[in-house]
């Protein structure tokens, strides 16, 4: 499982040159892992073959117009959890206490609760830790895969393939909770946010949300225990 959840969190990251290169590579060690059902593959095929042949800036304008302009399609576990409320930012010192515990620390840049994040931390652990871990937010899997698919992003398969290494079921009561708490859609709020960022032309630069770096090296990396792992 560490190969395949070290894989997803790169498909997941903002689209680079490097990831596009290596999009074949991915395709290999998803395959020859040998977790996923086959049927996930082949939902995966479609964000994968969207990769190798679509150009970069397309897929980084697809990429943000899906993940970077719409709340309900947040990358941010607790945004869906807890949204606005003051509990969000006691599971987030929680989350990150966690992974610090385990020798898995962060950049300065990064929360814990960004999904590409959390299944790195997942990666390290053993199968059976990584899957309840997988269990704790796979209401959120759920609801962001039939939104996902709602939309025809080919992004959707990767939470498809989530709930599947989770080997559980997600009933409506539950993604109904989900949908309560996402915060409401504000165009005008997320346009002030977009103002507010600050400008940058480091095209080498990884996105504000994250991105993989070393993609197949990262990926390679999880075999080591997870006291030796750093997060980027």
């Amino acid at each position: 499982m560490k190969l395949t959840l070290r894989s997803l969190a790169a498909l997941l990251g903002y689209p680079s040159a490097e990831l596009k290169e290596n999009a074949g590579e991915i395709r290999h060690l998803l395959r020859s892992e040998g977790v996923l059902p086959t049927v996930e593959l082949a939902r995966l095929e479609s964000l994968l073959g969207r990769l190798e042949t679509t150009e970069l800036l397309d897929l980084q304008s697809a990429y943000s117009e899906l993940f970077d302009r719409s709340r309900s399609l947040s990358l941010h576990l607790f945004e869906h959890v807890h949204g606005d409320s003051r509990e969000r930012g006691q599971a987030m010192i929680d989350l990150g206490q966690q992974y610090m515990e385990s020798g898995f620390f962060l950049e300065a840049s990064e929360l814990p609760d960004f999904v590409p994040v959390f299944l790195e931390y997942a990666s390290c652990l053993s199968a059976r830790d990584a899957r309840e871990m997988l269990v704790q937010p796979v209401h959120v899997f759920a609801a962001l895969a039939e939104r996902l698919d709602k939309r025809e992003a080919p992004y959707g398969a990767i939470f498809h393939a989530l709930i599947a290494l989770s080997k559980v079921r997600v009933d409506a009561d539950a993604r109904a909770l989900v949908d309560e708490n996402t915060p409401a859609e504000d165009a005008a709020d997320i346009d002030a946010e977009w103002e507010e960022a600050p400008v940058s032309f480091n095209l080498g630069g990884a996105h504000e949300m994250g991105g993989p770096t070393g993609v197949v090296a990262k990926i390679r990396a999880s075999n080591r225990p997870v006291n030796q792992e750093v997060a980027r």
